[in-house]
């Protein structure tokens, strides 16, 4: 085994869309990711758009020294799709000499990343012609010793995606049990809950958030003084904060339950409230009501025709959700937290294979200086 040119083993395919027969437009991201194309094809000839199919590759010349990332994404679907004219569309030539598969790990590494960096040209965009791509060289085991390096990786990744369509599978349990009761045990939510409205009076916490469209606590990047935090709202845990402000541009009801052990700061213009009774209602269950995206339209329904599209206290209100048995607002609780937990632990999972490419690849250098001694 040795390095050889990956120019000796690839080829470049042109197969364009000239009957229009796909429709599927993808692009290539930083991560070496297909994703849905972001490009505006209206009144676009995409007959000049290049087919790709399973097993071959798609390249970006541009802009590699700029991101530090060689732009290459290995296409796995059945079906195929279209990618920009831009891109290149490459192919190994042999299986039996090089597995995609094999050298797509090998393009994951970073140091591959940083050599492609390295080599790219001086122009505007830092480009990495296919020609100079092909002058890099790869080492090239036995074609059983690459199988075994990809069985590897790919047994790993496909444990990860069984345990991830299990977490669609909660998801559904959650969404469909929460979707029985929009029209069963509905109550006013301003007969359920009261406003808090404790302050910052001494100044002492200055752990400031905000909360965004996606009902998530954040840093807030509003500029502050230590004389104005007294003005500031405490927020505990148990608490919601609420802003009644720009419901209809976002068509989101921005609201968030606070989890955390140790009060925050927010600022004065949003709410703070909390349940009046959590024997009847659990906090969570109602926050969980908060996710649903009917409810964020019904919000932007019933806001104000303000320039701000607000959606004031009083007709939030007004807004009714269902308090069904606590014995039920509490198994359906169970599976949410059932459902983060395993996010994280998915997550965690992702992390943990993002390195492993590395490592394998650092097993066949390491066979390679093995076999020179």
């Amino acid at each position: 085994m040795s390095y050889k040119p990956i120019g000796k083993y690839i080829q470049l395919v042109d197969n364009r869309n000239k009957d229009l027969a796909v429709t599927n437009l993808l692009g290539i991201n930083i991560t070496k990711n297909f994703m849905p194309s972001v490009a505006n094809v209206s009144g676009t000839d995409l007959s000049k758009y290049k087919i790709i199919q399973k097993g071959q590759f798609a390249y970006s010349a541009m802009q590699v020294g700029r991101d530090e990332t060689i732009r290459m994404a290995l296409y796995t679907n059945d079906e195929p799709a279209i990618i920009s004219p831009a891109y290149s569309v490459i192919k190994v030539i042999d299986e039996n000499e090089l597995l995609p598969e094999y050298m797509m790990m090998w393009f994951q590494r970073p140091e591959s990343d940083r050599y492609g960096w390295f080599i790219s040209d001086s122009s505007v965009r830092a480009s990495l012609d296919y020609d100079r791509l092909c002058e890099i060289e790869i080492p090239i085991p036995h074609i059983d010793e690459q199988r075994k390096y990809v069985d590897l990786y790919k047994g790993i990744l496909n444990n990860q995606k069984t345990y991830e369509n299990s977490l669609e599978d909660l998801q559904l349990i959650c969404n469909s049990y929460m979707d029985t009761l929009k029209d069963k045990f509905l109550e006013p939510i301003g007969d359920l809950v009261e406003l808090v409205d404790n302050r910052n009076t001494d100044g002492s916490n200055t752990n400031l958030l905000g909360i965004n469209v996606n009902k998530v606590f954040m840093p807030s990047k509003a500029k502050t003084t230590e004389s104005n935090l007294v003005k500031y709202k405490l927020i505990r845990k148990g608490e919601f904060a609420y802003s009644a402000m720009q419901v209809g541009r976002d068509e989101t009801v921005r609201v968030v339950l606070y989890s955390f052990d140790e009060p925050a700061i927010i600022s004065p213009a949003y709410s703070v409230f909390k349940v009046k009774d959590d024997v009847k209602l659990l906090p969570e269950f109602l926050m969980l009501w908060f996710y649903r995206p009917e409810f964020n339209r019904f919000g932007w329904f019933i806001s104000d025709s303000s320039v701000r599209a607000s959606l004031e206290w009083e007709r939030f209100g007004e807004i009714k959700v269902p308090v069904p048995d606590i014995k039920i607002q509490e198994a359906i609780v169970t599976i949410y937290h059932t459902l983060e937990a395993r996010k994280r632990i998915n997550k965690q999972l992702k992390d943990s294979i993002k390195p492993l490419c590395p490592v394998l690849m650092r097993g066949v250098l390491e066979r390679l200086e093995f076999q020179k001694t």
